[in-house]
């Protein structure tokens, strides 16, 4: 019994229940659109597209015979039209060959046979060593998951904050710092800074640019130079690269260095930073009811307490921004040394920019159902404005200190610090002053709602900048 039991634990099939990753498992319905762009399908295509590509270009340095354009149709659909069964006999090649570039060379090779194109089947990977091809093939993934997916959805979370802030721009709350009350600020201003942040990272994501390479097997185009030392190999490197939509870079190894990576993968950490920061502060104002969850149908708060609407969709958005920035970091750690003129971890650690973006992509879909999810409690956020009206302290004293009192900060601080000041105490507090009539005046006008500052203006500059940048 044991025993059966145990052969059925051991050979169960890959599904959402399955799956050894939460990316591929319990989140799969809000990682599905990612998978055409990250998963090892799609970079056996992207190899088989670039390898394509760089046939052509031989053909039009002359290396390769005039190739015509029923031809070069032909070859550069073999990637994009690339099915998964076609890919699972790439695995096989591999598996046999035990270098996945390789075995997709010896596909692509099969593929030209028996067509007019097969008298330049040796000229496939002519002079190339694999890293060649995969650093242009994970950037080229990276980035095309980044401009489809990720941008997308970055911009889908920005434009709620946007359309929050701006529907409540003028509702007054109390604002706190080191978690004390502190001086009045508005909603639309508080969420408004949320999306300032979010939209400068995001634009800043979605214009980085990526440096490719194609410089041979330690960085120096030595067999191509070899054979054909007639042709300007530093300006075909450099037209190759960049007609892929990246930057040269000629000063390489084997491998072409991961600083832009990095940087491109520390641009999501900032994200999700400002992601987590949002979420934790979206669930101190729900732990104070100034927002209130909306119910719904027959969703369970509790496994013991019916009553209960917890604020999950944000605190998974959180855990998963923990694990997102974790194996962000991880990767950007390890991707920076390569020894020597090159070894092969990096190989194992790029494949994972995938699983990272995974998790990036649940911690902002997570936060985005989350805000779809709240609504304002004015009653509660005015309530708690005006409990203490010792928050104008700050006014009091300035003004003071504007007239001319001497010693005018410590004279409302210890008149002020540690106590407690109702609506109705406030009109005392100022009228025991050591001050004239005339200054007790523009005092006794203050009040929390109305000391909200420049909020509203900033609120409309903030959501004017985002709207610009996005035209640009």
């Amino acid at each position: 019994m044991k025993s059966k039991m145990s052969e059925r634990q051991t050979n169960l099939p890959l599904t959402e229940l399955t799956a050894i990753s939460t990316i591929d498992g319990r989140y799969r319905g809000i990682t599905a659109e990612l998978a055409p762009f990250v998963a090892e399908y799609n970079l056996i295509r992207v190899r088989l597209e670039i390898e394509a590509k760089y046939l052509v270009a031989l053909s039009k340095v002359g290396l390769v015979r005039p190739l015509s354009p029923a031809e070069v149709k032909t070859i550069t659909s073999f990637g994009p039209e690339l099915t998964l069964e076609d890919a699972e006999k790439v695995k096989e090649i591999e598996d046999k060959l035990q270098h996945d570039v390789k075995a997709m060379e010896k596909a692509f090779r099969d593929e030209v046979k028996g067509t007019s194109l097969e008298d330049v089947t040796e000229m496939i990977h002519f002079g190339l060593t694999s890293e060649d091809v995969n650093n242009l093939a994970y950037r080229s993934m990276l980035k095309r998951a980044t401009q489809a997916i990720m941008v997308p959805s970055l911009d889908n979370i920005t434009d709620f904050l946007v359309d929050f802030a701006q529907q409540y721009k003028k509702q007054p709350m109390l604002g706190r710092t080191h978690g004390q009350p502190a001086v009045p600020t508005t909603v639309g201003k508080e969420f408004v800074n949320f999306a300032m942040r979010l939209n400068e990272q995001t634009r800043q994501l979605q214009t980085r640019g990526l440096k490719g390479k194609l410089t041979g097997a330690v960085g120096n185009l030595n067999a191509l130079n070899e054979v054909h030392p007639e042709i300007d190999w530093i300006t075909f490197s450099s037209d190759f690269v960049e007609s892929l939509g990246f930057t040269p870079n000629l000063a390489t190894t084997q491998i072409n260095p991961y600083e832009d990576v990095i940087e491109y993968l520390q641009n999501y950490m900032r994200i999700n930073g400002v992601i987590k920061d949002l979420d934790q502060d979206i669930w101190r104002y729900i732990s104070d009811r100034w927002l209130i969850q909306q119910v719904v149908g027959e969703e369970a708060g509790s496994s013991t307490m019916p009553q209960k609407v917890n604020p999950i969709k944000f605190e998974n958005s959180e855990g998963n921004e923990i694990m997102a920035n974790a194996v962000l970091g991880a990767i950007c750690d390890a991707l920076g040394q390569s020894r020597l003129q090159r070894h092969l971890s990096d190989s194992t650690i790029v494949r994972n920019n995938g699983l990272a973006l995974g998790f990036c992509l649940v911690t902002c879909k997570n936060a985005t159902q989350g805000l779809t999810r709240i609504k304002l409690n004015p009653e509660q956020i005015m309530e708690d404005l005006n409990k203490d009206w010792a928050i104008l302290s700050e006014p009091a004293q300035i003004i003071l200190r504007e007239a001319g009192v001497a010693g005018a900060y410590d004279l409302v601080k210890s008149l002020s610090r540690g106590i407690s000041i109702s609506r109705e105490g406030w009109q005392k507090w100022v009228d025991e002053l050591p001050i004239s009539e005339n200054l007790k005046i523009p005092l006794k006008s203050l009040t929390p709602e109305t000391y909200i500052g420049l909020a509203v203006e900033l609120t409309d500059l903030a959501i004017k900048d985002i709207k610009a940048s996005r035209k640009k």
